[in-house]
């Protein structure tokens, strides 16, 4: 059930004014800060309502009001509009996730490293689940006389390369042979087909080329089981030791679950299109005393990894959520040109 129109404009100017001065929040403070258009008594009552229904918390008797989880989630559910971003501000994003725009992977990390400088805070972006990922292409490059690198290429965007050595000369003849029998073989099946059983069954048909492709196999294969790890990257650790926002037990803890891979992107790439979890909401016990803002981008029109920006509560959700929404959007775009 939700609240009254009054008591909405009284929680929203709270929180909206606790997030700008990071103060407790009085009646006197809140009507000199917006215009409710009601008496010093009403708000009073109205924030001791708020208070008793567990949406806000006076720190102590003569102090004013500080949000509560629970007045955060009503506010981010019902209350919050996003801010609108920018131009400039958009541009700058967008060409900072570009400048890394000569794989996928760079695209990523680039990404993670530009939220983190403009929100201050931590930010995190996983590689695109593979679960049905396909081969999209496989490409060779000569490296020496003979050793060559397969460079694999999947329907979600990622690039992977493994070097391979013969003991024959690997002439480019050679090198467009295998081109065209791997990529005949290869090309569409799907990731998590292609085992040792495949590769033999794949090998067998191959012809002349059979004596030779042993260990161009072995590297495709050894590149498919690493396209099929989901990856993170994280930056911007260092700026949750310096936030005023939390103590040093809660900053270390959240940087200790940063330090899991495999804990963040079992929570980003188990989210929605974008979700913003508060405390005990995400099941991490790190991060009580924080939140996670997060968005999922696309590949192809399909949901595939997540980008994501962890902080103290204490934040500007608005102008946080869009920024992580409007940068899922430009790795969307991103990756999408580079395939």
């Amino acid at each position: 059930m939700g609240l009254a129109l009054r008591k909405e404009k009284i929680l929203s100017a709270v929180i909206d004014t606790y997030i700008r001065t990071g103060e407790p929040i009085g009646s006197k403070a809140l009507l000199e800060e917006t215009d409710l258009g009601v008496s010093s008594a009403t708000v009073r009552n109205e924030l001791k309502s708020l208070d008793e229904e567990g949406y806000l918390h006076q720190p102590h008797t003569s102090a004013g009001r500080v949000p509560t989880k629970q007045g955060y989630r009503y506010y981010i559910d019902n209350l919050m509009k996003p801010a609108i971003l920018p131009e400039r501000l958009r541009e700058n994003i967008e060409r900072g996730i570009r400048s890394g725009a000569g794989a996928p992977e760079s695209i990523l990390s680039r990404t993670a490293m530009v939220l983190s400088q403009l929100t201050k805070a931590a930010s995190a972006v996983t590689t695109p689940s593979s679960d049905e990922a396909r081969i999209h292409r496989i490409r060779f490059v000569s490296t020496g006389r003979h050793t060559s690198m397969v460079v694999l290429v999947t329907s979600n965007g990622m690039v992977k390369s493994r070097l391979f050595r013969c003991e024959f000369v690997l002439t480019p003849q050679l090198l467009q042979m295998f081109d065209k029998a791997v990529n005949e073989a290869f090309a569409g099946v799907k990731l998590t087909d292609v085992t040792q059983g495949y590769l033999q069954t794949a090998a067998s048909g191959m012809g002349e080329l059979t004596l030779f492709i042993p260990d161009v196999l072995i590297a495709l294969y050894e590149a498919v089981q690493n396209a099929l790890e989901v990856n993170v990257t994280v930056a911007g650790q260092t700026n949750l030791l310096f936030s005023d926002n939390y103590d040093f037990d809660s900053a270390r803890n959240t940087i200790r679950f940063l330090s899991d891979t495999k804990s963040i992107s079992g929570l980003l790439n188990s989210s929605r299109t974008h979700m913003i979890y508060l405390g005990e909401e995400s099941k991490i016990p790190e991060l009580r005393d924080s939140a996670v803002v997060s968005a999922r981008y696309e590949i192809g029109g399909e949901n595939a990894g997540a980008v994501a920006v962890i902080a103290p509560l204490r934040i500007d959700y608005k102008t946080i959520m869009s920024e992580v929404i409007f940068a899922a959007g430009c790795v969307s775009r991103a990756i999408g040109e580079l395939l």
